[in-house]
């Protein structure tokens, strides 16, 4: 059972500047549901992101951040509030699920929106699984916010960032972009004339191809890794550690 830290949170000063932040090939861990900034550039839903859509896991910085980029200058989109970021609508209990390319042990998760901390989840110093969920309450807060999730990890001075607009309740408007609201990422089923209540369940779609690192695949995407096949549930750009038995939040077996 997750247990939430009720103790106050101790100020962690912000580790010297000379320490370097760790290298793309080293960072490893992002939110991808509801889609976080980076996840979004991943997904190409917001345009000309720059650097951060190649690599949305890499935000990677010193620990008692609070900024959406940790300070990285190609990632400095990121923290650019102007780019109009389309907001997902939830209600007051949401669930965020990162997907963890390397599992690091892990200090906690902690949730912000502004200077409020709404959540921490302790890690116990523990390897987390390839995706990990963490359901917050955030009854406290209504309309448009920008919820900043941080990982801590146990055994290095550095954590991970991402940034998440949310759009909590009813009311106001969750994509202030101009350009039109993205299509709902499932598709609707296939007409079926013959189909009725009792009738079978059509047959799993043909692969579309081999699963291969940089391809930008869709929900409903169907492919084949070491012999089986996979049907993608969730928009992204595949990237290395990230083939199909890895990643259960982005592919289902067929």
């Amino acid at each position: 059972m997750r247990r939430r830290i009720t103790l106050p949170l101790l100020t962690t000063g912000v580790v010297g500047a000379t320490l370097a932040v760790a290298a793309p090939a080293q960072a490893h861990g992002y939110v991808s549901s509801p889609p976080s900034r980076q996840a979004l550039c991943a997904q190409h839903k917001v345009p000309d992101c720059g650097q951060i859509q190649y690599e949305p896991q890499s935000v990677e910085g010193p620990k008692g951040l609070r900024s959406c980029h940790a300070g990285i200058a190609q990632f400095a989109v990121l923290n650019d509030d102007s780019r109009g970021w389309p907001a997902t609508q939830v209600g007051t209990s949401v669930t965020f699920t990162w997907v963890n390319t390397a599992r690091h042990a892990t200090a906690n998760w902690e949730y912000w929106i502004g200077g409020t901390r709404v959540a921490v989840v302790d890690g116990g110093g523990r390897q987390p699984d390839a995706t990990v969920s963490h359901t917050v309450n955030l009854s406290g807060f209504s309309g448009r916010q920008k919820l900043l999730a941080i990982w801590n990890i146990a055994d290095t001075a550095n954590a991970f960032y991402s940034c998440v607009d949310l759009q909590i309740g009813s009311g106001g408007d969750p994509s202030p972009s101009p350009s039109p609201t993205p299509p709902p990422t499932t598709p609707p089923p296939s007409p079926s004339p013959t189909a009725s209540p009792t009738s079978p369940a059509p047959t799993s779609p043909a692969p579309t191809g081999t699963w291969t690192a940089g391809t930008a695949y869709r929900v409903g995407d169907v492919v084949t890794y070491n012999g089986l096949t996979y049907r993608c549930i969730q928009a992204h750009t595949a990237l290395p550690g990230w083939e199909p038995p890895n990643v259960p939040a982005l592919w289902q077996r067929s």
